[in-house]
């Protein structure tokens, strides 16, 4: 019997590695863990148990996944981050200060039930939702 824990990792295909590590790093404190960007071209950043794997388009992995991505169409609808604010409210301060430009909350269904959300995108135009959780 297997029981689902979370999601392990997503990988982005990007035309611009560094401006995606740089806004996932720096506006959603996720770290870089591994990088092999020679040979494969693949950057795996932390988030929380997750990870999130950044891949060029025209390295060796990125050419795997076929054509460059384009403003029409992702392979990703939406991915959600559970972080860790004291409150919706604090979220909405800190995406302010940063100029990130983002949805208005909602009651959204999850992995850990009904709560507020937020989405917003990163520099490639793939939508993240941003989740406080309670600590």
């Amino acid at each position: 019997m297997i029981k689902p824990l979370g999601i392990d990792h997503l990988v982005l295909r990007t035309e611009q590695p560094q401006r995606l590590i740089d806004f996932y790093c720096d506006h959603l404190a996720c770290q870089i863990e591994r990088t092999q960007a020679q040979g494969i071209g693949l950057i795996q950043l932390r988030a929380g148990a997750a990870l999130i794997d950044i891949v060029e388009v025209d390295s060796q992995l990125g050419r795997l996944g076929g054509n460059t991505l384009n403003k029409q169409g992702h392979n990703l609808d939406h991915f959600c981050l559970q972080l860790q604010v004291p409150s919706m409210a604090s979220l909405i301060r800190y995406l302010n200060q940063h100029n990130i430009q983002f949805q208005r909350p909602a009651n959204r269904y999850g992995a850990t039930g009904f709560s507020l959300s937020v989405y917003i995108k990163d520099p490639d135009g793939n939508v993240i939702e941003l989740k406080p959780v309670k600590t």
